[in-house]
């Protein structure tokens, strides 16, 4: 059976093929087409994905869609029409963009786009796909699910359980009560974008203490099983064109940050803040700790509630990456987080909630996702294309995987940086050794020259060491054994750093101590963990600085085409595509 999921209409648009149960290939629109965040149909995405299975679109027997129309308008006309005059006129805007869209017939568009017959095209909740993209790519035969956005047509949490093939709710929240939404309106407040800058919060968290974290905490009334209230007073939910925070937040803590107002100047502990921004450190630290407290009670309800012990996690609150480690260590459980949890995961979601739709586990066995490498990659006569249409004369090429990993590891301990692209993209938001920007970790003025002149971002972002698995524990407190699908695996667990890691590899340990740790193993990427053992053998140190490989503003890199160009425009030293090498100098 070839189920074809999609995911578009709002942001970061996705297609995922499943086949007989398994997912065989995913993709992020905005790879293909350079706009990020792209929210259109994803007709690049699904070219893909057609290409990558072998399979013709009239071979698909579904097409899912990642969400009921009908029920999130439902939300929105409701909404809007209790608010009065404004909200009609807010009403009367949102219903020209959705014709304009083709938001109220998704179905029709799909099979005007595809060519498909309608009756082959369907729709889940929003929610329903979060919780099958966790669950149904988990190792776990039996879980407790939840799933935590901003929202989706009109719930904002679930939980549900998962056993075989099967997923059953037992709970939901509806909005306007949204953990998700709480974090979004701190984040605008805070001066960054909605729906992108929320990971920008929990970096500057890192230079805050929470003084009010127990304050924002009472503003959840968690005191019924599995459900909680979010009292309104200080957040506007109801018309995303505004600020999403009120006057009062304002009368509570003073003006808002002027986006790109300078922050901090570095990520070293002890870096010293202006009276203001250390108002705003101060107020992330808070909202992060609230963010990370009702997480918290609510996966230990869920537990207590299910008696298990193994939780999944979906949604884009899930890649709050210091949240889910403190669930794991401190609840004592083990977790499963998909590594695209936020709306593009959606996809691969619909697609196997349809795949496995009246099945048993007998059956129709599950193939758990150990791995995020499930988008294209070219081959070396693409690469080589790619480097004469781009006028590139002068480059070395490498037969030999290990002189390529030698030189490549050479180069990292004299401190160059490496554009580094090989094998398959990875499906989510982070680089885990296919499409990086790579340094030696070994000094801290790596960790600013990354950000300003090669990144262009700001100074105070941090970045997450890659290191070999089996030196995880003895860095940074991670477990001592660690599952091939554990959130490490997918760069998506902060973990505090020990006295040796920041001794040693400084530009990759934040200003509070801490690290988001990737560990690389073998047996799912042998070129990414030689390079690192190579440079563990060289410097001592078994990890790698790794950041994505794009400069801010733009998506990942997707074909050679965008990592040359990135490579031309940014202070990156070396470039390396599959066995092509080239270093700055041979531009000229």
């Amino acid at each position: 059976m070839n189920v074809l999921g999609l995911s578009f209409g709002f942001h970061d648009a996705a297609a995922a093929l499943v086949v007989d149960g398994r997912v065989v290939a995913a993709g992020q629109e905005e790879r293909f087409t350079r706009r990020k965040h792209d929210a259109g149909f994803p007709a690049k995405a699904v070219e893909f994905c057609l290409r990558q299975g072998g399979v013709k679109i009239s071979e698909i027997d579904r097409v899912v869609f990642h969400e009921d129309t009908g029920l999130k308008f439902d939300r929105l006309a409701r909404s809007a029409l209790s608010r009065g005059r404004g909200g009609i006129a807010f009403l009367s805007k949102a219903c020209q963009h959705w014709v304009s869209d083709g938001k109220f017939f998704p179905k029709a568009l799909i099979s005007e786009r595809l060519g498909l017959p309608r009756r082959r095209i369907s729709s889940t909740r929003h929610h329903a796909a979060h919780a099958a993209s966790a669950f149904f790519c988990s190792p776990f035969d039996r879980a407790v699910v939840l799933t935590i956005d901003g929202i989706g047509e009109e719930e904002t949490f679930t939980v549900s359980i998962g056993e075989g093939t099967r997923l059953t709710k037992i709970a939901a929240v509806r909005f306007p009560h949204s953990l998700g939404l709480f974090y979004s309106a701190f984040t605008s407040y805070l001066g960054f974008e909605v729906n992108e800058g929320e990971y920008k919060v929990m970096g500057m968290a890192g230079f805050g203490e929470p003084v009010c974290w127990k304050e924002l905490f009472a503003l959840f009334d968690l005191s019924r099983p599995l459900d909680f209230r979010l009292r309104q007073e200080w957040f506007n939910f109801y018309d995303p064109e505004d600020h999403m925070y009120s006057g009062a937040m304002v009368d509570r803590f003073g003006p808002a940050r002027v986006p790109e107002t300078p922050f901090a100047l570095g990520c070293a502990a002890g870096s010293v803040l202006s009276p203001e921004n250390r108002r705003f450190a101060d107020l992330a630290a808070s909202v992060q700790r609230a963010t990370e407290e009702v997480m918290l009670g609510l996966v230990r309800q869920a537990v207590e509630r299910t008696g298990a012990r193994r939780v999944c996690l979906a949604g884009g609150v899930a890649l709050n990456s210091v949240a889910n480690a403190r669930i794991q260590s401190e609840l004592g459980v083990e977790i499963y987080v998909h590594p695209a949890a936020g709306d593009s995961g959606c996809a691969v979601g619909a697609a196997l909630g349809a795949a496995f739709a009246g099945t048993d586990r007998a059956h129709s066995p599950r193939t758990p996702l150990d791995h995020a490498y499930l988008g294209p990659e070219f081959s070396p006569a693409e690469v080589r294309a790619a480097l004469e249409v781009a006028g590139i004369r002068r480059y070395r090429t490498y037969d030999d995987s290990a002189a390529l990993v030698d030189t490549v590891a050479e180069r990292l301990a004299r401190h160059r940086v490496i554009g580094w692209m090989q094998g398959r993209e990875e499906w989510g938001p982070r680089a885990l050794g296919n499409r990086s920007i790579l340094a030696s970790p070994a000094t801290a003025a790596m960790q600013a020259l990354v950000n300003e002149k090669i990144k262009f971002r700001e100074p105070f972002r941090p970045f997450a060491p890659s290191i070999l698995m089996e030196h995880a524990a003895e860095c940074f407190a991670c477990p001592a054994e660690l599952s091939p699908h554990a959130p490490e695996c997918f760069m998506l667990a902060v973990r505090a750093a020990t006295a040796a890691a920041r001794a040693r590899m400084p530009a990759v340990v934040h200003a509070d101590g801490s690290s988001r740790v990737h560990t690389v193993r073998r047996d799912s990427n042998p070129l990414f963990y030689d390079l690192i053992a190579q440079f563990h053998r060289r410097t001592g140190i078994p990890a790698l600085l790794n950041t994505s490989f794009n400069l801010r503003g733009q998506p990942v890199v997707g074909a050679p085409a965008d990592a040359i160009e990135t490579f031309g425009y940014s202070g990156i030293d070396t470039l390396v595509m599959g066995s092509y090498l080239i270093d700055k100098e041979d531009l000229v």
